[in-house]
């Protein structure tokens, strides 16, 4: 009975009628292996490549980014804890930052001078922010995957005609042969994306994690659905253009964590730009502008293509949004140095955050997608 219904569901919504064009079957798919189409069973293969994606993080965290950032000067040990008061720390946790009357009653409950008061709460404060050398070990390792990733996909598209002419992405749809780097190049980036939805809930927590949860999840629907649906070529466009602006944004954040405010500032005006050319320009004009206009020229119309433009649009309406905070921080950054509004979400129950990191996303992407 059980099986029944999940059977019905499946093929509820692996629609033919919705995913793919007239005559084209699930089936004719399949049997096309010798043809390498893009096959759904083959999507697990991402969730592989999380798991050993996330190993390989924790090994390259612990051997090599750890000891760099020690190198350079950042501590691996903690500030000393606050001493155990009870009454303070009610006070905290139901208020975080507690202003100055409330400061001088708490001192004269305890017998403590207002000073004594302020450097508890000052101290206690700083205990519940996470280590620098912690964030920037995340840093490191998110910059040494897009970087990767982006040399990779350069060399494996510099070959492909849809890089040049996004025309190509749907000339012959859906009989497109997927060759071996581009199979390669789809489940590591699939994979990657997997391992930063698992990583999220563990790493530190940004004011933004429900923006990038969702950036994750649209990017990995639309990764698999493409994949499904042979849609792979317009796929390794987006996370072509993805890549590009995470490198900056994570170089950025690393020289700010070693204390480098005038480069960070530098870095930082580098990646506005990398991310308003790739996110505001090459995303919806050669992207966007492709799926909503040129498929439509190329192919006869069919239902995914609501779903897929949906999803697109939704993540841009994410870059449009960050934009917004990027712009404001570089504004800031004139006057001010670069401050992270997407800082560590520190707000406890106090409700209090930490703003010491640099912009926002990647992110990314999602949204990538």
């Amino acid at each position: 009975m059980e099986e029944g219904l999940i059977s019905r569901l499946n093929n509820w919504f692996w629609n033919e009628d919705v995913w793919l064009p007239k005559n084209m079957t699930w089936e004719i798919i399949r049997r096309q292996e010798k043809a390498r189409y893009a096959q759904f069973s083959e999507l697990y293969n991402g969730l592989l490549v999380a798991v050993v994606l996330i190993f390989v993080r924790y090994i390259l965290e612990r051997l090599v980014f750890t000891p760099v950032g020690i190198y350079l000067g950042l501590k691996a040990t903690r500030p000393k804890r606050a001493p155990e008061n009870p009454v303070l720390e009610k006070a905290f946790k139901a208020n975080g930052r507690i202003p100055f009357k409330q400061v001088q009653g708490l001192a004269k409950q305890l017998d403590w001078s207002g000073r004594k008061v302020e450097r508890w709460l000052r101290q206690r404060t700083v205990q519940e922010k996470p280590l620098t050398l912690t964030k920037f070990t995340e840093s490191s390792w998110r910059f040494t995957f897009y970087f990767s990733a982006f040399l990779y996909g350069l060399y494996t598209l510099s070959d492909k005609p849809w890089l040049w002419d996004t025309r190509y992405c749907w000339y012959g749809y859906p009989h497109q042969s997927v060759t071996d780097d581009v199979w390669w190049y789809y489940m590591v980036e699939l994979g990657f994306y997997w391992s930063l939805t698992f990583s999220q809930f563990l790493d530190i927590k940004r004011k933004d994690f429900l923006q990038m949860f969702v950036h994750h999840i649209i990017t990995i629907m639309l990764l698999s659905f493409s994949w499904a649906c042979n849609f792979w070529r317009v796929g390794t466009l987006v996370m072509l253009i993805h890549d590009f602006a995470d490198i900056p944004l994570e170089v950025t954040k690393m020289i700010k964590y070693l204390g480098k405010q005038n480069m960070a500032d530098v870095s930082f005006m580098i990646f506005t730009l990398a991310w308003i050319v790739s996110r505001l320009g090459l995303f919806p004009y050669r992207v966007i502008y492709s799926t909503m206009y040129e498929a439509i020229t190329i192919l006869d119309f069919f239902p995914v293509y609501f779903i897929f433009n949906s999803l697109l649009l939704a993540l841009q309406l994410l870059h449009v949004v960050w934009t917004w905070i990027i712009v404001c921080i570089a504004l800031q950054a004139f006057q001010k140095g670069v401050r992270d509004l997407r800082s560590d979400d520190s707000s406890n129950a106090n409700g209090s955050s930490s703003n010491d990191e640099t912009s926002p996303s990647k992110a990314r992407k999602n949204n990538r997608s």
